[in-house]
């Protein structure tokens, strides 16, 4: 049965696809694949000709027992198994991970990125930017709260940040549970478990009837919202073929954008044209209407196919097949892909035991990202060495820092005085945080132009926006004129978005395959725990002065702007390895 793109009791099969096969030998490589294998091996050639040795190979002729082709006209094509095992042969060594499991995941990211992107991986950028969207929608949203619960509940301006907190336990609970669990039931319904969960959840809380009920009830709605970034950008990076990598990054675009929406609503309700004890009622209600139309988006309207990693972790090989012949139907190609053409390169799952993980496995997987054994390479090099624990730094600092101001920026901006000295009205407080929004939204996109340009790059980028993030910072807090903190906070969240898209794209880059996952996720993590400090801090810091929390933001962003001058390595123009 077919609802809207939906499918209920059906199991993907190559036989719903019929068209979209063809014969290994006619398989046509995608283009970006052929043009990097060939940089390499111009790469190799000058090496060799460059080392004097007279016993090493010609590289423009065929590599030995394998026969993979090397001439430049005929680069990997047409394929041949011998070819194919030689290319996953050489990936697998650079895992680190060797079982048939393994083996076949790598013939499935070949066919794959042979597909390329289309109709479909277009469609899951969407639907997966949705997670980035509903993080800091709610980021946002529960920080535009504050006053308002502040003055409905009798809570302290200090004492009701501890609401922010509170999702934020939430947002770290739902990272690490999500995070495993979609290895263990699968990506599909952990994709769409965690909108529907906040979607919920965020409805209620509209409807909370004190502060303690309000902030158990964003608890609850941040387990959902904080599987959106490991769940979502699992599922995407497992469809996204290499050639297309950039995209990963792409996503974070949806993050500043989260923040205008959240801003533009809370605008309508919150400005002063309702109750103070129904606006931010409204408002909520609005927010958590909207988070479970995109869970309703997902489910209904857009048959997502299972992660074929998973299926294959599972043992269910042949719906892991079925899956990359769908992705080939939607994106209008065809596709090499057998069940047969794993068995010969991976082992037959009928004389091979270890073509599929345990649950046990899957977890012991997870864990060992974190173990000494993975984090010790980080450390094997100098140069190495000093990117983790610069990069560790950052993500620390920034962690602390970036919700320190953003998450209680409404309050600041409550405190700001008109040209004749009188306090600013809601309409002026959630105007002034709406067009802030707006302007920081471009930053994320001359992100993306900016790491490319000669002499900038990366690392200039990253540490230029950063260190402006920080001045501005310190600026905010030098007049009280409404006026004065709207310039300042704009240009502010212009730079910091710069930064955080940099960030997130630089990260991964420069760390290497086999314990990249490592690296990132620890970066993760400090980000996210120390997220969680940050409303604490706010909420105790001993001091009369009520910019004493915005001091603390921009000092920790500036401490992240001298680690990133320090960083040794600048990844612009470099393949990852």
């Amino acid at each position: 049965m077919h609802f809207m793109g939906l499918s209920f009791n059906h199991t993907d099969s190559v036989n719903d696809y019929e068209g979209v096969l063809v014969p290994l030998a006619n398989a046509q490589r995608h283009p970006a694949l052929i043009a990097q294998y060939q940089r390499r091996l111009s790469e190799e050639g000058r090496a060799v000709a460059t080392s004097g040795d007279p016993e090493a190979k010609d590289l423009k002729n065929t590599d030995g027992e394998e026969g993979v082709l090397r001439t430049e006209s005929q680069a990997y094509s047409p394929y041949t198994i011998e070819g194919l095992r030689a290319e996953i042969s050489e990936d697998v060594a650079v895992s680190g991970h060797d079982s048939a499991y393994d083996i076949k995941s790598k013939v499935i990211n070949k066919a794959i990125q042979d597909i390329g992107m289309g109709r479909y991986n277009w469609q899951l950028f969407v639907l997966c930017g949705f997670g980035w969207f509903a993080d800091n929608l709610w980021l946002q949203g529960v920080a535009l709260t504050l006053p308002s619960l502040s003055a409905e509940f009798g809570i302290s301006d200090k004492q009701v940040r501890y609401t922010t907190c509170s999702l934020f336990v939430g947002l770290c609970i739902g990272a690490s549970f999500w995070g495993i669990q979609s290895d263990i039931i699968g990506r599909r319904i952990a994709f769409n478990c965690t909108l529907c969960i906040a979607g919920i959840f965020g409805i209620a809380a509209g409807a909370a009837p004190n502060w303690i009920g309000s902030c158990g009830l964003f608890a609850a709605l941040g387990v959902g919202v904080g599987g959106n970034l490991p769940v979502d950008g699992s599922l995407f990076l497992e469809f996204l073929p290499n050639a297309s990598g950039a995209l990963l990054t792409l996503l974070s675009v949806w993050w500043p954008v989260g923040q205008l929406v959240a801003s533009l609503i809370g605008w309508g309700f919150l400005g002063g044209h309702y109750d103070e004890d129904k606006g931010w009622r409204y408002f909520v209600f609005t927010m958590g209407a909207m988070t479970f139309c995109m869970f309703l988006a997902r489910f209904l309207m857009f048959h997502l196919y299972e992660s074929p990693k998973f299926l294959l972790s599972r043992g269910r090989q042949s719906e892991a097949v079925a899956v990359v012949h769908g992705m080939a139907f939607k994106n209008k190609t065809t596709t090499w892909l057998t069940e047969e053409i794993l068995n010969e390169i991976g082992g037959d799952p009928k004389v091979v035991s270890d073509d599929k993980l345990t649950t046990s496995q899957i977890v012991m997987r997870k864990l060992a990202a974190f173990s000494g054994e993975r984090i010790g390479p980080l450390f094997q090099e100098r140069k190495l060495a000093m990117t983790t624990i610069l990069l560790w730094i950052c993500w620390a600092a920034i962690g602390m820092g970036y919700p320190l101001f953003n998450a209680f920026l409404p309050q600041y901006l409550a405190r700001g005085t008109t040209s004749t000295g009188e306090a600013v009205s809601s309409y002026i407080t959630y105007r002034n945080y709406a067009i802030t929004s707006v302007v920081g939204v471009p930053g994320s996109l001359l992100a993306c132009y900016t790491v490319d340009i000669k002499y900038i790059g990366r690392k200039g980028t990253m540490a230029i926006s950063t260190m402006l993030s920080g001045i501005f910072l310190f600026l905010f807090t030098i007049s009280a004129d409404s006026t004065y903190q709207l310039a300042f906070s704009s240009i502010e969240a212009f730079f910091q978005n710069i930064m955080y898209g940099v960030l997130y794209a630089y990260t991964p880059e420069v760390f290497p395959a086999p314990n990249r996952g490592t690296g990132t996720g620890i970066c993760s993590f400090l980000n996210r725990i120390m997220g969680l400090c940050a409303p604490i801090i706010a909420a105790n810091i001993p001091s009369a002065n009520p910019n004493a929390p915005v001091f603390v933001s921009g000092s920790l962003i500036l401490i992240a702007f001298v680690a990133m001058v320090f960083l040794p390595i600048e990844t612009m123009g470099k393949q990852r390895l």
